[in-house]
């Protein structure tokens, strides 16, 4: 009795003095401990994500994966199973468990591992405060940390922090992102068996996740759902059911809804620079884009279309590897003296599957291997084991490629195409079929009536069976981009073909040489001179003696015509080269030069000599669809952006985009109204001999555009403020008219007949829509760029090596002449502006006026439509085909009339003295 009542008193006496070590060592700590306030408004470092205007995901900037969820979102059943697995006592301790916290310590006594003391608020203590290092002082201090956090926060509170913040792998930080990374879902969708893999996660995130350690993963798994059986969370029969289910879980990215990754890097770019890297990437930020969800998917449906189309039409270049390589060497180059022709073992599934694995795949083209050949078709096995059929009507096609001017003879079979073990790239036709019957293979694009009522029908069971037709990974680049004239928002723009093949943004950084593109500039240049659109000039071959370098400049038309006196308009429809030629001439090289800066073109990129008519000048294709827009937009130049607002967190707009607006006094249009504008050039078209700086003429604005607002603002307001006025309204009108007939002039009345370069465009039906071609000398650039009242396009298509020609194709004789559809000519001989860079400018704009309503630009007050003469410009009073109305400044217009005897002289028929510095290069 004397011992246990001494055994007692030592119990109570040790008791007090550890509780009294505790105490002083909670003194001694008190100070170095980190203050849990900050828990009680926690901003989650959580990524920055990139939207389209209307709302679409476009992309994800970011280490680390977070989606916070507050306690009220997070399922009742994956609470359950961490409580069982991780702290089943939780809701009744005060933040230190000391049954857990006893089983522990007794544990390192006996030297067995009785599991671990921490609960869910000293894990939140750690995670937040504290590191991992294993020592008893950091054990102490995260155990006084969770006693202070009880103190201060609600259980339910302590349970969403450490939901949201705990990691769980790949990245993924807190269960609502680990949800999407481990199955591509919200966290609310998943089962009870995908909760107890999540739950499970904690105790080792990178060796015990389904997609590193399925194995491992699973066994977790079963140890989760056993102890939520054994706590009465689940039944016996949920259990089984749970266990039983297979791990499906595998990687899965950013639910991307909207694909436009070089407008997203723009984007991301912005945000850095006004934010700094770690803040952008960590305070959750919410980017608003000005692109459009129906127009940037239209813009890379009409490149993608046109990029292959440009590639398959110059020919096939062959498989991009083989499996079987010595059998494809024997049929490619012959049998070596003495070699018997091998007899290729048989490709099975395994083997194609093994092989594509390390083939590179891009969106919208799939590697496979081909399996069989047959005649006039072909067997493929695709990267996850598919085996589809290749008819002949999707892969005759094919002729060879021997370079970009010739191609080879069209294929009669397919063993002319494919051998066995040929890796190739494969695009998706999908057809829906019932157990009965199913539509003949199609694009779905293109099926008809017949074919899509029969999908529709309803059946007892369907099948989604696959269709592939030959493709192949194109060399050629690419660019769209769309601008609104009104203020220059970007609604759509791809930097290239494929951001994964190059992160190259050729719209904004490719500076190329534009060709007949920079004709409208040229010849607003000669409007704001005097010129007008009736003005005869000279269409004439140029020759001019350079003493200086010895050899006579010859600029020449393409295709190699000359019509003589021709009107200005005229001209410019049919894009002749030696009247612009003569055009710079009348304005002055210097001049021409100090005009063209008014549309934002650099001196330095504008070369000093007359080839600069020609289109010699490399510009980017967001400065060349910029300048055409100041012709939409009577006359401003605006600035594109492509960043409209920046949210935080918890939606507080902490950056706002100042654009600057194509309006005059009023612009109510636009929403507020703006302040008095800062003095502006209105008479700059005055005086063509001095550049305009674009810069010293920008309308003053209350607000830095580029100044991130706080959150905690009073006011977010931009006020608006007006663009740079850089040409007159009267000479944006007449130059939109000059190339509405790029598209709608034709003339048939005289031999030769004609029609406007850009005719092609006509096939939209509208008209109101303007535009120019452009192709560079050799074609190594071909351009168009167009606008409607309210949407400038330009399109560019040529290659990265400046030194390839888009080139010349002949007529696949395997195809047919006419397309079915379009009833557009195959698209044959040297490859131009109007061939192809216009067709994807089509296709695009046949989406994007649909939500526009024909509208044409308005006409000026000072603007007079009279009738002339074709022939002379002169006024006429005739009305039968040799005449035309045609738009004037009311001062410039034509007085005389014309007479049966005159006699129309030639002009600028002298050639000047000045030399040129280099030869003409078109």
């Amino acid at each position: 009795m004397f011992s246990i009542k001494r055994l007692i008193q030592l119990i109570i006496s040790i008791c007090l003095l550890g509780t009294l070590a505790l105490f002083i060592l909670y003194i001694n700590l008190k100070d170095e401990l980190p203050s849990v306030e900050s828990l009680k408004n926690v901003e989650w470092q959580t990524p920055m994500q990139i939207f389209s205007a209307d709302g679409e995901l476009i992309s994800q900037f970011g280490a680390s994966k977070r989606i916070p969820l507050t306690i009220d979102e997070m399922p009742q059943q994956l609470v359950d199973a961490l409580l069982a697995t991780e702290d089943d006592r939780f809701y009744l301790h005060f933040g230190v468990d000391p049954i857990g916290l006893g089983r522990a310590v007794w544990g390192q006594i006996i030297g067995q591992n009785k599991g671990g003391a921490s609960t869910i608020t000293m894990q939140v203590a750690r995670n937040f405060f504290l590191t991992r290092e294993q020592t008893y002082i950091r054990k102490i201090r995260e155990i006084f940390l969770a006693i202070h956090i009880e103190s201060l926060l609600t259980k339910d509170e302590i349970l969403e922090l450490y939901m949201n913040k705990i990691e769980l792998g790949h990245r993924s930080f807190g269960y609502g992102a680990a949800a999407q990374i481990y199955y591509g879902k919200d966290l609310s969708d998943l089962t009870l068996a995908q909760y107890a893999v999540l739950a499970g996660l904690p105790k080792a995130p990178s060796t015990l996740n389904p997609i590193s350690s399925p194995k491992r993963a699973k066994e977790r798994r079963s140890v989760v759902l056993q102890r939520m059986l054994s706590s009465g969370y689940i039944t016996q029969a949920e259990y089984e059911e749970a266990n039983s289910a297979p791990i499906t879980a595998k990687r899965h990215g950013v639910e991307i809804s909207l694909s436009a990754p070089y407008v997203a890097e723009m984007a991301h770019q912005k945000t850095v620079e006004l934010f700094g890297t770690e803040q952008a990437y960590t305070s959750g930020y919410k980017v608003y884009t000005t692109v459009t969800a129906k127009l940037q998917r239209a813009a890379q449906d009409a490149l993608v279309k046109n990029v292959h189309a440009y590639d398959q039409r110059h020919g096939y270049r062959g498989a991009v590897a083989s499996i079987r390589s010595d059998y494809k060497r024997q049929l490619t180059e012959g049998l070596a003296d003495g070699e018997e022709l091998i007899t290729p073992e048989p490709v099975i599934v395994e083997e194609a599957v093994a092989a594509l694995a390390n083939i590179e795949d891009y969106p919208l083209l799939y590697p496979a291997v081909i399996t069989d050949v047959q005649e006039q078709s072909a067997t493929a096995i695709l990267a996850d084991g598919y085996s589809t059929q290749l008819l002949w009507d999707d892969i005759k096609w094919a002729r060879p490629f021997i370079n970009d001017q010739r191609q080879g003879p069209p294929p009669k079979k397919a063993a002319d195409i494919f051998a066995l073990g040929d890796i190739v790239y494969l695009s998706e036709k999908a057809s829906k079929v019932t157990t009965d019957e199913a539509i003949e293979e199609t694009d779905a694009d293109v099926a008809s009536e017949e074919e899509l009522a029969l999908v529709d029908e309803p059946a007892a069971e369907e099948t989604i069976v696959k269709y592939y037709r030959l493709n192949q990974l194109p060399e050629v680049s690419s660019t769209i981009v769309a601008i609104s004239p009104d203020d220059g928002a970007i609604k759509a723009l791809l930097g290239g073909y494929n951001f994964k093949q190059s992160q190259f943004n050729r719209a904004t950084q490719a500076k190329r040489q534009v060709g007949s593109n920079i004709k409208p500039f040229i010849y607003s240049a000669a409007i704001n001179k005097g010129f007008t659109l009736g003005t005869l000039v000279n269409d004439a071959p140029i020759n001019k003696w350079d003493r200086s370098s010895g050899f006579v400049w010859r600029p020449k038309n393409s295709p190699e015509n000359y019509a003589g006196p021709i009107r200005v308009r005229d001209a410019l429809a049919q894009s002749k080269n030696v009247v612009a030629v003569r055009l710079l001439r009348e304005v002055g090289l210097d001049n021409m030069i100090n005009y063209l800066t008014r549309f934002g073109f650099e001196k330095s990129e504008l070369p000093r000599n007359e080839s600069l008519a020609l289109g010699s000048a490399s510009l980017t294709p967001l400065q060349v669809v910029t300048g055409f827009a100041s012709f939409a937009n009577g006359g401003y130049l605006v600035e594109p952006y492509v960043v409209e607002r920046i949210e935080d967190n918890e939606g507080n707009i902490v950056y706002q985009a100042a654009p600057s607006y194509a309006c005059d006094q009023d612009c109510s249009a636009f929403g507020e109204q703006i302040p008095e504008e800062s003095e502006i050039a209105e008479n700059a078209e005055q005086d063509e001999s001095t550049a305009v700086d674009s810069t010293e003429l920008a309308a003053d604005s209350k607000i830095d555009p580029d100044q991130p607002l706080m959150a905690d603002d009073e006011q977010v307001f931009t006020p608006l403020k007006r663009a740079t006025h850089i040409i007159s309204e009267e000479n944006a009108f007449l130059m939109s008219q000059a190339m509405y007939s790029v598209i709608w002039g034709a003339d048939w009345s005289a031999s030769p007949g004609w029609q406007g370069t850009g005719f092609r465009g006509r096939v939209l039906k509208r008209h109101d829509i303007a535009g120019k071609t452009g192709t560079t000398n050799e074609s190594k650039d071909a351009w168009f760029s167009g606008f409607s009242r309210r949407l400038a396009v330009t399109s560019w298509i040529g290659f990265d090596d400046h030194a390839r020609k888009l080139g010349s194709t002949t007529l696949n004789t395997n195809l047919p002449k006419k397309d079915p559809d379009t009833g557009l000519n195959q698209i044959t001989g040297s490859e131009f502006g109007a061939k192809s860079a216009q067709p994807p400018w089509i296709d695009f704009m046949a989406v994007a006026l649909q939500d526009l309503d024909e509208e044409y630009i308005e006409q000026p007050a000072d603007i007079v439509s009279i009738r002339i003469d074709k022939a002379s410009g002169k006024l006429t009073r005739k009305t039968d085909r040799s005449t035309r109305w045609e738009y004037f400044r009311a001062e410039s217009a034509p007085t005389d009339y014309v007479t049966v005897e005159e006699v129309t002289r030639d002009i600028f028929n002298e050639e000047d003295e000045d030399s040129l510095e280099e030869e003409e290069i078109f």
